[in-house]
């Protein structure tokens, strides 16, 4: 089993909203929570010094846009077309709350980088549906993790946090070779193989 330390972070595009935080070290997570602040995500990352952090974010613009604020009729990422051939659900990077999350998810990853940390990016809710889990249903959510083997405090998660957890297990499974990346120039998005197992 691999023995890295994994970060997830299910990011909210505004420091005012929760974003889901949880670090994983093989199969045990060592930390879930929620934050609010940059500052606080650094803050964790400087005290659990992960070797990977996999944020549910876009990490890069489409080709042929300069900035998430211009008018454009370019709205997709090479990425993005892939997950939409797999049939998988998700929102435009363009549209509506997703360009501030895109520009703070952005920001972030310079940040880290500045740190010499690297951050890739990951879709939970796609994870979930790679690997036969329901979306929002927390319970069920929880029953897979347990039986998937991981180990947490047996409490109450909110959505971000487990979303955060799964950010975790997909970064994971990027280091133990159990997920497929998608993309081209524009960037990459990973996401579990299909019907892998939560390893």
């Amino acid at each position: 089993m691999f023995e890295k330390t994994i970060m997830g972070i299910d990011l909210a595009g505004s420091e005012k909203r929760d974003s889901g935080i949880a670090v994983l070290s093989g199969m045990e997570f060592l930390f879930i929570g929620i934050v609010h602040s940059d500052d606080e995500v650094m803050g964790i990352a400087a005290r659990f010094m992960p070797s990977l952090i996999a944020i549910d974010a876009p990490l890069t613009l489409p080709i042929g846009r300069k900035s998430i604020d211009e008018r454009s009729d370019v709205h997709f990422r090479e990425c993005d077309l892939q997950l939409r051939k797999r049939g998988i659900r998700f929102f435009p990077i363009t549209i509506g709350p997703m360009r501030m999350l895109t520009k703070r998810g952005m920001g972030l990853k310079d940040k880290l980088g500045k740190r010499n940390i690297k951050a890739i990016e990951v879709f939970p809710g796609a994870s979930y549906d790679m690997l036969g889990i329901k979306r929002k249903e927390k319970k069920e959510i929880v029953e897979e993790f347990t039986r998937g083997g991981y180990k947490f405090e047996k409490r109450d998660y909110t959505q971000d946090e487990l979303d955060g957890m799964m950010c975790a297990i997909t970064g994971n499974m990027v280091v133990g070779g159990g997920a497929t990346a998608l993309g081209g120039e524009d960037g990459t998005i990973y996401i579990p193989h299909r019907r892998a197992k939560l390893l």
